[in-house]
């Protein structure tokens, strides 16, 4: 049950994600015709693959993380806190810190890893990329010959669906039925290719993706019936 977990043991993420290359164009022609293929479901009649290119981040074959923000409960005494931190920069040197953060603070097995659709995303998305890099996956992100109730990884979204599959419930919907503040107050995921390669604003990225990781743990902090973080408990390290 999640009244039982120990919260210090969770480890929240979310990360942000671009296209590879800025524009369609920066694509060999072998990449073009495999993008094409990639996203004609998607695509449909409605877009060119060119057009489509925008959307190329939400795919790791064609694109990249440019930040993960971590957070983490550090109760000191009768004091909460919750701590986070972001790694950005150069994607296979963010992936190595992140990995060695994992490998040094977070590889018990009482050990897991939170995030909101992050079975769908977040997850297998930074586990392909590190492939990509030919990064040894960490324990947490390898789930070869793992058994259903073995894998280290909660998902607040699915957690809110009760066994109904076919239900999906986005980030800001949750907050806002659940009397949380919403982390969408700037920007949105759609905009972050935007503010990355044109804006080129990498700190409002960092600080658009440190929301969200403390809106998943406050969801899950709801989910717990257990009172909401004050932004006193919150520090950015």
């Amino acid at each position: 049950m999640l009244q039982k977990l120990n919260l210090t043991h969770v480890l929240f993420l979310d990360i942000e994600t671009v296209p590879e290359y800025p524009h369609f164009d920066n694509l060999d022609d072998e990449e073009k015709l495999l993008w094409e293929q990639k996203t004609t479901y998607q695509r449909k009649d409605e877009f060119s693959p060119e057009e489509f290119y925008d959307r190329a981040g939400i795919w790791a074959e064609f694109g990249k993380i440019i930040c993960i923000s971590v957070g983490y409960f550090a109760n000191k005494g009768d004091i909460r806190q919750f701590r986070t931190t972001s790694f950005h920069g150069e994607e296979e040197k963010l992936l190595r810190e992140f990995k060695s953060l994992l490998e040094s603070h977070f590889d018990r097995p009482h050990h897991v890893l939170c995030a909101h659709n992050g079975k769908e995303f977040d997850f297998p998305y930074i586990a392909r990329r590190m492939i990509i890099h030919r990064i040894s996956l960490p324990h947490k992100l390898n789930l070869f010959g793992k058994k259903p109730w073995e894998i280290p990884h909660l998902d607040t979204m699915e957690l809110w669906k009760f066994g109904d599959y076919k239900h999906y419930t986005s980030l800001r919907l949750m907050t806002k039925i659940l009397g949380i503040p919403s982390p969408k107050d700037d920007i949105d995921g759609s905009q972050v290719r935007t503010v990355y390669y044109e804006e080129q604003d990498i700190d409002r990225i960092i600080s658009y993706c440190e929301k969200d990781v403390i809106a998943i743990a406050q969801i899950l902090l709801r989910l717990r019936n257990d009172a909401l973080l004050e932004e006193n408990e919150i520090l950015h390290v």
